[in-house]
């Protein structure tokens, strides 16, 4: 019994840090709402790697930290593990003290400070840049919601020599391939009466439907075979 649980314990673990368009959601009662890291591990061989999802919703890397729950990964962390790193969505909102983190300054260290203290521990980071919202013009072209945030984790990322999920540019290549109404199905939208849980209908352009979540995650995974990560040996 020793051994056996030592050999469990011995395979890797990918750890996920971000916001509610990662995060797991309740699926009782019926929820289509999935984060794209909730979505991941049935793309992921599960006797090759154990996937912990710590990303919340609402979440900033400034919120994030001073709730402790970064100082909880780090913790759990062990020499040989992952850690795929994705906030801005909560960042952006200057109005709110408690989240905001300016993109080319308090965001940033914070990235940082996430890249070096996974690294103190022996594990691989990997930054993810925002994925795209669904927002389109009355011409029918696609907006860019996140500003400068995609730039500066970049930046990070390429100062810092750490794999870059190029989340952002795919997420809305996937949102432009589906078209304005089709993208819909992306996300959440649905009309009163439909979905129990919106009897008054909803249209979020934020978060993923099942379907949205699972085209996100393989995009990551695609991502991860590009730049040749050891994780490419997870993928089923």
């Amino acid at each position: 019994m020793v051994f056996i649980a030592a050999a469990v314990y011995a395979a890797p673990t990918l750890h996920l840090v971000g916001d509610s368009t990662m995060a797991d959601k309740p699926k009782e009662p019926a929820n289509p709402e999935t984060g794209w890291g909730q979505a991941l591990p049935l793309l992921l061989r599960p006797e090759a790697v154990r996937v912990v999802n710590y990303a919340m919703n609402g979440r900033s890397t400034k919120s994030f930290i001073d709730e402790g729950r970064w100082a909880a990964v780090v913790a759990a962390l062990r020499p040989g593990d992952f850690v795929i790193i994705q906030f801005a969505h909560n960042d952006e909102k200057d109005q709110d003290p408690k989240r905001y983190a300016a993109p080319r300054g308090a965001y940033q260290d914070n990235l940082r400070r996430f890249v070096r203290e996974t690294r103190e521990r022996g594990a691989t980071p990997i930054l993810a840049t925002p994925v795209a919202r669904r927002k389109w013009s009355a011409a029918g072209e696609l907006v860019e919601t996140h500003g400068d945030y995609p730039a500066a984790v970049r930046a990070v990322a390429a100062e810092d020599k750490v794999p870059l999920l190029e989340m952002n540019l795919l997420t809305a290549e996937l949102e432009r391939a589906h078209g304005v109404e089709g993208s819909k199905r992306l996300h959440l939208h649905y009309a009163a009466g439909i979905q129990p849980r919106w009897p008054e209908g909803v249209k979020d352009d934020t978060h993923f439907s099942e379907y949205g979540a699972a085209r996100v995650a393989a995009l990551a995974v695609q991502e991860w075979l590009r730049l040749g990560l050891p994780a490419a040996e997870w993928v089923k």
